[in-house]
């Protein structure tokens, strides 16, 4: 048998078409009427298509810690001290959102102790009061177990309310009330219980503190030495020294008054009455401003500070150290943000506080406070000059060059005003005026010399007439005549329109000649009024066109000499001779009753 022959003779099942699982599916073929679509060109990567965009990459700043030691002039370079100082000055002068954590150091210049330091209260406390330990007993919740504890307590109270009510605030206090009042500063974080801060009115707290916004300016983490609290009912009051005597806490009048009305006129049973304590925050005790001054930071967090001054503190207590951390990480992510440690001390260690600082400061915070050179926070007067500091001084000098100012003398600045209304050629071609009283003006004899450096100056006098009103106007300016300039403002022609009085009699108009006042003739005549009708005098007289060289071709004709001597009277002084019978008639000069141009052209 050959192959033919055995693929006849195969079985039916070896015909039968093969499952879908042995064998891959073939594609299948798609209905004339459907058609291949293609993705959108946005989904393409082909070369048609524009690159996509790249995005500018904004280097972080590299952040490094400068250092300034104000206790000596030797400890630093001078150029390394010039550049901290710069920073630090541009930080309390220019910073817009500013947060300052501050400690018990800030408030050492104003006569109060701080805690840790070798004269602190630590250790003055446990000399004075004979403790096996340190001081730091009277400053924990314990003190009220004992009643020897507890009257060392308040003997340590007393003292401090009376050292605090005797300080006054410091230089660095009065700066940031400065602060405060230029709307500079975003929070003052506290952990002085001395109220120093409280006292000047812009940094004035609210007790209790308040859980929603708005929040005073300054934040008390600890509590202050001038409010009192029960601790039952939860009453502030004025802290009184004088109740904290012994070693049995005061009770809460309020308490009292409570308890009274109760037992005494409802008949109930005592709910008890509560004790007064120092409003202070204790070690190992809840503060009852806890939620709130949780709720201050982080709005605080939100906004953003552009700057952190932490100053006077021993970064002891953890809450503290753990707001601190905080608000620097998020100044430093901005590119301007500073954030500055102030402190004799140097920065405590910690993996925490790593990378924290821009700027380390040794030195007391008066010293900061006064090269900031800002104006006391009660001073009203407005700021004239302007800040800067020895960087900006150089950055101009090296930009501009030196800097003069230069005041010319009062006696050339009407020399200066002359050559600036006329060009220097004009200058050298000009023929001096003469003045009114008949002088030729004098030119400086510099004019004759050639054109070199200086220009040609050429003074001007004028008479004590022009001297008076201050400067020499131009009489052609307001249409006046040569003759008019010369008679002055004495022998200004007067509107010679006729009046007729109340009894209709004609009145005797004079007109005087503007010429010289020396050949100056007197001519009379009588001006009456029409005889027409009433239509004609009501009729308003036609304006003479006007024009602002309307007498500049006017001929000048000199007034002609009286035949009559000065000496002799005129035989008619009021009235002219009768030449003709036209002047006896009583006619009218004019319809409109003025007197011609032409009459007046003749007159003067």
């Amino acid at each position: 048998m050959n192959a033919d022959d055995i693929s006849d003779l195969s079985s039916p099942l070896s015909s039968l078409p093969s499952s879908p699982l042995s064998s891959p599916p073939s594609s299948p073929v798609l209905p004339p009427a459907w058609q291949t679509l293609t993705p959108p060109p946005s989904q393409h990567a082909g070369d048609e298509m524009p690159p996509a965009r790249k995005r500018r990459k904004v280097e972080p700043k590299v952040r490094t810690s400068q250092h300034l030691d104000l206790t000596s002039d030797t400890a630093q370079s001078e150029y390394d001290r010039s550049e901290a100082l710069d920073t630090l000055l541009k930080a309390l002068r220019n910073r817009r959102k500013i947060v300052v954590i501050a400690g018990a150091g800030m408030s050492v210049s104003a006569g109060i102790p701080d805690f840790r330091s070798s004269h602190g209260l630590f250790r003055s406390l446990r000399d004075e009061h004979k403790l096996k330990s340190s001081g730091k007993m009277l400053f924990d919740a314990s003190v009220y177990r004992d009643d020897h504890s507890t009257s060392s307590f308040h003997e340590m109270v007393r003292k401090l309310s009376k050292m605090a009510e005797n300080a006054k605030p410091s230089a660095f206090h009065r700066f940031l009330a400065r602060l405060s009042v230029e709307g500079r500063l975003l929070r003052l974080y506290t952990q002085n219980v001395d109220g120093l801060e409280t006292s000047l009115p812009p940094l004035a707290t609210q007790v209790p503190l308040s859980h929603k916004a708005p929040w005073p300016q300054t934040i008390q983490l600890h509590g202050g030495l001038e409010k009192m609290m029960c601790q039952k009912c939860r009453h502030v009051s004025d802290f009184q020294a004088h109740l904290f005597d012994g070693p049995t806490p005061p009770l809460c009048p309020q308490c009292v008054a409570a308890d009274t009305l109760r037992t005494t006129h409802a008949g109930k049973r005592s709910h008890g009455v509560g004790r007064l304590r120092p409003r202070i925050v204790l070690y190992n005790e809840h503060n009852p401003d806890d939620e709130a001054i949780g709720a201050v930071t982080r709005a605080d967090f939100r906004t953003r500070p552009d700057a952190v001054i932490v100053v006077g503190t021993s970064m002891k207590i953890p809450a503290v150290r753990r707001i601190v951390h905080e608000m620097c990480q998020i100044v430093r992510d901005r590119r301007e943000g500073t954030t500055i440690w102030l402190n004799r001390d140097p920065v405590p260690p910690g993996k925490d506080l790593e990378n924290c600082w821009d700027l380390i400061v040794k030195g007391d915070c008066d010293d900061v406070a006064r090269l900031a050179g800002l104006k006391e926070w009660d001073d009203p007067s407005p700021d004239v000059t302007e800040t800067y500091t020895e960087t900006d001084l150089h950055n101009v000098k090296s930009s501009q060059g030196e800097i003069e100012v230069v005041i010319p003398a009062t006696a050339r600045k009407e020399e200066k005003s002359a050559q600036q209304l006329l060009p220097f050629a004009a200058l050298r071609t000009m023929t001096p005026p003469h003045s009114q009283n008949g002088e030729v003006g004098l030119v400086n004899p510099k004019e004759n010399q050639p054109a070199s450096s200086s220009p040609v100056r050429i003074k001007l006098f004028v008479s004590d007439r022009s001297k008076k009103s201050g400067q020499v106007k131009n009489a052609a300016s307001s249409g006046r005549s040569l003759a008019q300039v010369l008679c002055g403002k004495e022998n200004k022609s007067k509107s010679t329109k006729s009046k007729i009085s109340l009894n209709r009699r004609p009145k005797v108009t004079k007109i005087k000649a503007a010429g010289n006042p020396r050949s100056q003739a007197l001519i009379t005549g009588k001006v009456t009024k029409p005889t027409t009708s009433n239509n004609a005098a009501c009729k308003k007289p036609l304006p003479e066109p006007l024009s602002p060289r309307r007498d500049s071709n006017d001929t000048f004709i000199p007034p002609q000499k009286s035949e009559y001597s000065s000496v002799e009277g005129s035989p008619a002084p009021q009235t002219p001779p009768l030449m003709s019978e036209e002047w006896q008639k009583l006619e009218t000069v004019s319809p409109t009753g003025r007197i011609p141009s032409d009459m007046i052209r003749l007159l003067n």
